[in-house]
């Protein structure tokens, strides 16, 4: 997963890996479910504006923060202007 992150100038890029179980129905389960709970129950959620937003972006480290704790491992492996 490559990703550009923040809103100040210069972004910074960052590639990650993601681990898990089966990434079709055991991980997508999770990722769902998790996200919807933190919209559900998370009070800290980033403010975003309008507009389409990716979860990871919309949902920010109390998403990340719940995939953790289900099993779902985030690791940096670069990272680049």
């Amino acid at each position: 997963m490559v990703a550009d992150y923040g809103t100040g100038s210069p972004h910074q890029r960052l590639i990650c890996e993601v681990r898990g179980g089966d990434p079709g129905y055991g991980e997508t389960a999770k990722m769902l479910a998790e996200s919807a709970l933190a919209l559900a129950f998370d009070e800290d959620l980033p403010e975003v504006g309008g507009g389409q937003w990716t979860p990871a972006l919309a949902l920010g480290q109390p998403l990340i923060d719940r995939l953790v704790r289900a099993g779902i491992e985030f690791q940096v492996v670069g990272s680049g202007a």
